[in-house]
């Protein structure tokens, strides 16, 4: 693997992967997902995961998020180990906040239900002011009584957003998050869900198999295939300085099926 670390010391590491492997026992023996996988994220710092369906990026953020126990390796989160395979800590207990591919808001509750699902432990009051602050942060100021049913995608994908940044985590995950839009809609929410993290100064990292998508919200990215990084660096890098043949391939190729995708999106 070939990465280039984010230690700079405004960008202390908050997120560390080191050397992580995931898998799956089945009748035929061990199914290997993710091998020998690090990275490191900065405090502050979007990253992606970026690859094709399969390539274990979405096995990677479950892991993330304590859904996945670890074959080897260690997770840790603000230099505190979070996940091993000796052990893992709660999903709940992480601080880390997740935001689904179909969004998973409840029908039945209204806007301000869904985002304040998780600040029960907050009074009245003062879960009214965090879901009022939330609504005008991502462009929803009076949507409040609103049902998800109601809203257009763009605006349930911004509900969701609020609901996952409500208890303030360490950290943000988002698990293809807009590939359920269409191709403007998609674009544009891309560099407003990076502003508003930018803003809030969160740490978040991505999975998506959409290039576009990972170079309008990404500081770092990471090229995936076969369960492992083949480069972990900044958008530029990848374009201009590519670590090997895949990578370079890879973000030609990728970028020529976007080009195609938006211009028939469009016809």
């Amino acid at each position: 693997m070939t990465a280039s670390p984010d230690t700079t010391p405004a960008n202390r590491a908050l997120l560390q992967l080191d050397g992580i492997s995931l898998g799956y026992d089945t009748p035929k023996g061990l199914r290997t997902v993710v091998e020998s996988l690090s990275l490191e994220l900065g405090r502050g710092s979007v990253g992606c995961l970026l690859g094709a369906s399969g390539c274990g990026k979405t096995t990677v953020l479950r892991a993330i998020a304590g859904f996945e126990p670890l074959r080897a390796g260690h997770i840790l989160l603000d230099g505190k180990p979070i996940s091993s395979p000796a052990g893992m800590l709660a999903p709940e207990k992480r601080r880390v906040g997740m935001m689904f591919q179909d969004y998973a808001l409840f029908p039945h509750l209204d806007v301000a239900g869904n985002i304040g699902f998780g600040l029960r432990k907050l009074d009245r009051a003062a879960r009214t002011r965090r879901i009022e602050e939330l609504l005008e942060l991502v462009g929803l100021a009076g949507s409040a009584t609103a049902f998800p049913h109601e809203m257009s995608g763009g605006q349930q994908q911004r509900v969701a957003l609020a609901r996952a940044l409500a208890p303030s985590p360490e950290l943000l995950l988002l698990d293809e998050p807009f590939s359920n839009l269409d191709v403007d809609t998609r674009e544009r929410l891309a560099f407003e869900v990076r502003d508003i993290l930018k803003n809030t100064g969160h740490t978040a990292i991505l999975v998506t198999h959409n290039q576009a998508e990972a170079f309008a919200i990404a500081d770092r990215i990471g090229v995936m295939a076969q369960g492992r990084i083949a480069q972990w660096d900044t958008p530029y890098n990848l374009h201009h300085h590519p670590s090997d043949e895949f990578v370079a391939g890879f973000i030609r190729r990728e970028a020529l099926a976007e080009q195609r995708a938006q211009a028939y999106a469009r016809a």
